[in-house]
């Protein structure tokens, strides 16, 4: 990831968003600490926050992290930078992006929600790099205080809650196709303060206007309903009380902010996403090779089955418990590691397995040619010794 600013004014910002350490957070120990109401300086006072109508900047601070990073909860803030990637096809490239409340514009518990939405990757070419497909999103979860899990983001609702506080990462991966054209791709992701669900409820429409509303629109429809035989002075007079009964809507004060805007006050919810979030420049370079199928360097993992068992409260050789080994398997292919399966022994020994099933079985045959299995383990003793096929 590189970055156009000169090093004294990245350093100049650094020093601008610097969190002040709090003496006595986090066991005694020296922290990052929480100020509610902004960093030194901030223009947004004490009131209730809109984020529809403050800018995202204003709210949280967004930088970009390797994937080789651990960002951590109490990961202090730095300047925003484009993100830069090279990648060969058949090739997965990762970065993060940090997220860190300045205020909280939420009236729960919460700094606030905040949506994370990624644009497709285009060359000049026309090649294309899918969201959803060759990009995926997921939010880095720490266990036990370590960043460590990756829970995916839905894509149709990619939309996540920030902590006051807490230092937030979100793990982007680039994944290029094989048969990808080579060239720059470039793109953008989108992070824009969201209004909580509650908060968006406390301003709906009271129930009297929304009475209102309906009997109206409901009168509408009955006037301009077809009838049969309907001369054309009739259908005249059932359009000129319809307009009527609209401007009367139109004036109600559900609406008044438009009319006072000339009914330009309420503006998509993408057009707002776009006036308000912060923008963060994706590029990628595809490179005109292509990464083998099966790695060079082989990396395997044992999975353990008893653990499979009790997590998935499954039973020894069933079917469920065979299709959870294949799912196990075939999720670890996909990031280039070798899997093997592992269980307690006799006299300590351990069993390790790459194939549950015989090999003259046809599945043994299907995991054993996967291009993609660089290693595999061989067993020293039947996989299920009441197995009929032993």
């Amino acid at each position: 990831m590189e970055s156009s600013d000169p090093s004294s004014a990245a350093v100049s910002k650094t020093q601008e968003i610097s969190v002040p350490p709090v003496e006595g957070v986090a066991g005694g120990g020296t922290s990052y600490g929480w100020v509610d109401g902004g960093l030194q300086g901030s223009h947004l006072g004490s009131s209730v926050i809109d984020p529809t109508k403050v800018h995202s900047a204003d709210l949280l601070h967004v930088w970009s992290m390797p994937s080789t990073a651990n960002v951590s909860q109490q990961e202090a803030p730095r300047p925003l930078e484009h993100v830069n990637l090279l990648a060969a096809r058949n090739e997965r490239e990762s970065f993060q992006i940090a997220l860190r409340p300045k205020v909280s514009w939420a009236s729960s518990g919460i700094a606030g929600p905040v949506q994370i939405q990624c644009t497709d990757l285009c060359s000049s070419s026309g090649g294309r790099l899918v969201v959803g497909q060759s990009i995926t999103l997921r939010r880095v979860v720490p266990i036990l205080g370590v960043p460590d899990a990756l829970v995916p983001i839905d894509p149709s609702s990619p939309q996540i809650n920030l902590l006051p506080g807490e230092t937030t990462a979100v793990w982007v991966s680039l994944n290029v196709p094989c048969g990808q054209e080579p060239g720059l791709y470039e793109g953008e992701i989108c992070i824009t303060a969201m209004r909580t669900d509650s908060d968006s409820k406390a301003d709906s429409l009271p129930k009297s206007e929304r009475y209102q509303l309906y009997k109206e629109l409901k009168t509408c429809l009955g006037i301009t309903e077809s009838r049969d035989h309907s001369s054309s002075e009739e259908m005249i007079l059932r359009l000129s009380s319809t307009s009527t009964t609209l401007r009367r809507m139109l004036v109600l004060p559900a609406f008044q902010d438009c009319h006072e805007n000339n009914g330009l006050g309420d503006m998509m919810d993408e057009d707002v996403m776009n006036n308000v979030a912060v923008r963060v420049k994706l590029s990628l370079t595809v490179w005109d090779f292509t990464l083998p199928l099966t790695p060079s360097l082989p990396a395997v993992f044992g999975i353990s089955e008893t653990v499979i068992e009790d997590r998935f409260c499954l039973e020894h050789g069933t079917k469920g418990w065979y299709d959870a080994l294949d799912h196990h398997f075939r999720w670890l292919l996909q990031y280039r590691i070798s899997p093997f399966f592992c269980r307690w022994g006799d006299s300590m020994r351990i069993l390790a397995y790459t194939c549950p099933w015989p090999a003259d079985h046809p599945k043994a045959n299907e995991y054993y040619s996967d291009p993609r299995l660089a290693a595999y383990a061989v067993p020293y003793a039947p996989i299920l010794s009441w197995s009929k096929w032993f």
